[in-house]
């Protein structure tokens, strides 16, 4: 969409340049003649206004023009018009500032945790997982991952809508049968991996391992 000043600066440009008469120029592109014969008024103190709104973005950066102008209008007491005063801020494109993120600054917890140790060989540490997603009819669905950190090697993905205790540790017992017990058992948390081993010594397993020899590392 064109916008009035530009319709008032190609009727100029057709009176001047195609000899066109002023009421069938402003008819042609839909400008009023007032519109058209209207010369802006440049005030002195538009300087200011450019002055105070660059001092003031600058120093304080999060600032947008609301708060520019109340503090002009409130603190420093000018009576400026607020649409002059947004049609400087404009022009001087500080509407187009891109602001600042804010960076959450987390405090390093005491004592800093020990880096993660590298295993050497297959089932020194194992590493397992919960994750979810949805279908496409809005049901979740959970999946439970086991690999080696070794080798990065997948050892046991169980996906269901809901995965009891029971599930998870039938899913360890099927992939130590076949790959051995593993050493250490890594997990974002201890609570998962603790209510595991709280649920084998609870219930009679045909082929529950002995899970409370396992070295648990949150």
């Amino acid at each position: 969409m064109v916008k009035p000043s530009q319709r008032k600066e190609m009727a100029l440009a057709a009176v001047l340049n195609k000899a066109v008469s002023i009421r069938l120029a402003c008819q042609a592109f839909g400008v009023s003649q007032t519109c058209y014969r209207y010369q802006a008024k440049l005030f002195s103190d538009n300087g200011l206004i450019a002055d105070w709104l660059v001092r003031l973005t600058h120093n304080q950066r999060n600032w947008g023009f609301g708060l520019c102008y109340l503090y002009l209008r409130n603190v420093k007491g000018f009576k400026w018009n607020h649409k002059r005063v947004y049609r400087i801020y404009v022009e001087l494109e500080l509407n187009l500032r891109i602001k600042p993120k804010k960076r959450l600054v987390r405090a390093k917890p005491e004592p800093e945790p020990e880096p993660l140790s590298l295993p050497t060989s297959i089932n020194q540490c194992w590493s397992m997982d919960f994750m979810h997603d949805q279908l496409a009819d809005s049901r979740s669905y959970r999946l439970f991952n086991v690999i080696d950190d070794f080798n990065r090697e997948g050892l046991a993905i169980e996906v269901d809508f809901s995965l009891p205790a029971s599930r998870v540790v039938r899913a360890l017992d099927q992939s130590i049968e076949w790959r051995g017990q593993p050493k250490r058992i890594r997990c974002d948390n201890g609570l998962p991996a603790e209510s595991i081993i709280n649920h084998t010594k609870n219930h009679d397993l045909a082929k529950s391992y002995d899970y409370g020899k396992l070295s648990i590392l949150p």
